[in-house]
This record gives structure tokens, sequence and C-alpha cells, in this order.
């Protein structure tokens, strides 16, 4: 009985537009149960990915309400299902495995979920060859041509500034790398989770609040120490700023070890002037994290097929060789509106129903 929740729960999973693929090895049934207990499993597999109240759950599916708000509140702690405490009255929703119940589970991952994770390449390999992508890369903005206006998206002053409640946790890809026997020097606490509302982290288990400046602050150190600001491929409503280095975080690795080219979204690309390049090689060893810029007989140049336009090599080069460009407007692709219109398109694409999630 167990066995079926846990292919029932895989199912719904990858019935949702963000995927969560089947294996060969059933690796995908090993995490589930990791994460998972079997009455976690059934509930969660009745839960939509809008909000409701325990009563409206109940109400819907039949199941008693007594008892079912504890429940859900056990699960949202675990990192399973998505909570908003009113005060009088808390609401609940399911998410995706991908981004949603793998970041939560930060305070939970031990070596054994990061032996497992490690295994389940095929997810990789389905979540980021879709589109529309989850992430979009938001560039170093000092380093953006004046010429071209940033999008608010593609702002994280912008994005900051629409946020009223900020937290940072240890990046969990770097988490499970370091479990691994694998990870790297780059800073660690460096994932920004952003809300549209006052103290939303003050209770929560994931990270620790910071105030806004202390978020600007974050974002500044990674740019100094060459990481990556990604965020929700969406034009409104971003609640995350990721800050990635191309050795552990999933999303870069899947360019560089998958060989898959557009796993993000971006509107820019970096060019080289050849006639100031002085061949250091700063811009190719220190600060590309997805391998876009190689040498070129006595000078560099980038690959603009692999470069992800982050600004991270503009902004140290020492002769100001380099320079962000926004790619032709037939090549940029708009974002979905918000969220809901990014899990329609995705779940177009993708040909999955999960009307009955909705």
């Amino acid at each position: 009985m167990s066995e079926d929740v846990y292919k029932r729960l895989a199912k719904v999973l990858d019935t949702l537009p963000n995927g969560f693929p089947a294996t060969p090895s059933g690796v995908e049934l090993k995490i589930l149960k990791k994460v998972f207990t079997p009455e976690d499993a059934e509930i969660f597999c009745d839960l939509k990915l809008k909000f409701e109240t325990p009563a409206d759950i109940a109400a819907r599916t039949g199941r008693p309400v007594e008892g079912l708000e504890d429940k859900l509140v056990a699960m949202w702690r675990n990192g399973l299902i998505f909570m908003v405490d009113f005060g009088v009255t808390k609401v609940f929703k399911m998410l995706p495995w991908a981004f949603g119940i793998f970041e939560f589970q930060l305070p939970r991952m031990d070596k054994e979920l990061a032996e497992l994770l490690e295994q389940y390449q095929d997810f990789g390999r389905q979540f980021f060859e879709n589109t529309p992508q989850l992430m979009t890369v938001v560039p170093v903005e000092e380093k953006i041509p004046a010429e071209h206006v940033a999008l608010p998206y593609e702002s994280v002053s912008a994005i900051i500034d629409k946020g009223q409640s900020f937290a940072v946790a240890q990046c969990i890809c770097k988490q499970e790398k370091n479990l691994l026997g694998k990870g790297c020097d780059k800073p660690q606490e460096v994932c920004l989770g952003i809300a549209p509302v006052p103290g939303v982290f003050e209770k929560h288990f994931w990270g620790r609040p910071i105030s806004r400046d202390e978020a600007r602050k974050v974002l500044s150190t990674a740019e100094e120490k060459g990481l990556v600001h990604l965020s929700w491929n969406i034009q409104d409503g971003q609640f995350f700023i990721c800050n990635c280095c191309g050795c552990c975080c999933g999303v870069l690795r899947s360019i560089n070890e998958l060989g898959i080219r557009h796993a993000v979204n971006s509107a820019f690309y970096a060019e080289i002037d050849p006639e100031k390049c002085i061949a250091c090689g700063v811009c190719a060893n220190e600060r590309c994290q997805v391998e876009a810029i190689a040498e070129d007989g006595d000078v560099y140049r980038v690959e603009k097929d692999k470069c992800i336009g982050c600004g991270l090599c503009v902004s140290t080069c020492p002769e100001d060789a380099i320079m962000l460009i926004r790619k032709p407007e037939s090549e940029v692709v708009t974002p979905p509106a918000n969220e809901d219109a990014w899990f329609l398109e995705r779940g177009r694409r993708r040909g999955v129903d999960f009307s009955k999630y909705m």
C-alpha cells in the first residue's frame, strides 16, 4: 500500500508543470520515501496549487477536519507544502518538487538524501530542457549599458524594492555538494527569500530574517565573489534570488555537465573587445560560471551561444574590455506575466493536464 502511494505522489508531481520524471532505477521513489511519510503523501495528493483552508480541504476531499490543520502545519515545517498564516486562519497549497519541496529540504538534508539527489540526473535533463525556463538571469545591474534600461524583472534593485520581508539561507545545492565531499569555497549563505508583506520570515523554518539593506549586501557580496543572480522567470511576483556557482548549482551544472545551453532565460550576452583584451584570463578562469569564455590566439572571446549574460566578467575586467549587450528583440524571450501564467505555458508545452490541481 505504501509503495502505491509513493507512485501516486510521483505521478502527481510529474503532472505538475515543473515535472518529476520517472527513472529506470526508481531513485525518485526512494527520494520521496526519504522525505514523505505515507500519510504525508496521501494528504499531498489531495491538495491543489491554490491556497485552501483546512476546512476547505476537508469539505472537498471528505477528510475529517479534526486534526487536519496540525498535520498540514507539520508538513509545512518539513518543507513539503506551502503555508501562509494570517493569524486567525492558515491556508495551504501543494508545492512542485522544484523549485519548492527540494529547496525547503534544507533543514533536513543529510548525506543519504544528497546521494539520492545526485543520482537523479533524469530530473535535471527534463526540468531544464523544457520551457519556459524556471529561472532568469538578473545581470550585475551597474554593468547594464545606459542605453539598455533594465526591465523590473532584470533588475536586482527593482526586485528588492518590491519586497517587504527578506530572509537569507544556506544554498541547498552547496550543502548537498558539501555532504558529498565536493563543496567549493564560494559563500554558502546566499539564497534570498523575498515576500510582499512584512513579517513573513519571523517564524519561518527556512533561513533567517534580514533587513532590506542586508539583502542588498548579500547581493553585493555575491557579485564580488563571482556568483550569478538567478530569479523566477516571470515578470511580476519574484520571491527569491539565488546566487549560484557553476560547480554546485543544479541549474548551472545542467549547462556545464548536461550541455543544456538554454537552461536559463537571459536578455543579455557579453562581448570582449579584442583591441583592449590583454589576455589576463580573469574573466575565463575566475568569473565565468558556465565556461563561455575561451582563449582565441592572443586574446579571449565569448562564446555567445553559451553566455548567460550575468555580467560577472564585465565587473572585474582590468582593461574594461568587456561589455554587456542586449540581445536583438527577436532573440529576447519575454517571461510569462506571473506564476499562474508560467504554470499554464509550461504545462501546455509539456503536454500535461494539471487542471484538477488548479
